[in-house]
């Protein structure tokens, strides 16, 4: 039986910054104690003040690197040590490298692919059979309209975030009769600190400012969409006309525009 008087909890990863940081105020607005999880303790622990002071909602702190494979067992184990039920998962966390393939050594590759794919995979693996056994919970897994882009020379990262769309819905499918809702959120271009981690904020900040949305409005349609049970959610008009139109590109076209794309 499911304690109705029981506070929700919310774990949100990549929550120091951007859409993340975004996230967890707003789950924190809606009642929820919010588990942060990124690798930058100072960020962290100010932003748990924050939302204690803000929202009168616990904020528990994990300063972990998703890029370490044995992070997502240390954050479950965390949660049973301290006796936090998860009823949303956000995973967030995610970035992209700035340079070509074989310009990257093995280790970077690893690690990129550890934190946006394995992590995503590892934790709503062992935080969503508990959600099953309750008969409720959430799953954001963010995604991103660049699942459906022409691909960047040499680069993982539309590649990572396709299959983060494709293994959303695969769980969505799975869970969704059980009373868990899984949601890919697919935003496109958002100020965040994450262009100018990528370097390539000079570039992006040429783009006409309607193709931009803040990581508030992202977050904020993105929760809706979890909440009303949507398996994909692009947020924004523009970004939804942008992804239909590019998915529906034939291979020859989007390989023709591959050739021309120069972000970094």
């Amino acid at each position: 039986m499911v304690d109705s008087a029981q506070p929700q909890t919310a774990l949100i990863t990549g929550a120091s910054a951007g859409i993340g940081k975004a996230f967890a105020h707003l789950f924190a607005q809606n009642g929820f104690d919010v588990v942060l999880v990124a690798r930058r303790q100072d960020k962290l622990d100010e932003l748990a003040n924050d939302i204690k002071k803000t929202h009168g909602q616990l904020a528990y702190v994990i300063a972990l690197d998703l890029g370490d494979p044995d992070a997502p067992q240390r954050i479950f184990d965390w949660c049973q040590q301290h006796h936090v039920q998860v009823d949303a998962l956000v995973n967030n966390a995610g970035y992209a490298l700035n340079c070509d393939f074989l310009d990257a050594d093995w280790e970077e590759h690893r690690a990129f692919i550890q934190v946006m794919m394995t992590s995503v995979v590892h934790l709503t693996h062992l935080f969503s059979k508990g959600m099953k056994a309750r008969g409720r919970g959430r799953i954001i897994n963010l995604a991103s309209i660049a699942a459906w882009a022409p691909q960047l020379k040499g680069n993982l990262y539309n590649a990572a975030k396709a299959f983060v769309l494709d293994f959303s819905q695969a769980i969505d499918l799975e869970l969704k009769p059980h009373g868990v809702h899984c949601t890919a959120v697919c935003p496109g271009f958002t100020f965040s600190e994450f262009h100018d981690v990528m370097g390539n904020r000079k570039t992006v900040s040429r783009l006409p400012r309607f193709l931009w949305m803040t990581a508030e409005e992202v977050a904020q349609e993105g929760f809706d969409a979890v909440m009303e049970g949507k398996a994909v959610h692009v947020p924004g008009l523009v970004n939804q006309g942008v992804s239909q139109v590019m998915a529906m590109l034939p291979p020859r076209v989007k390989e023709f525009l591959s050739k021309q794309q120069k972000i970094m």
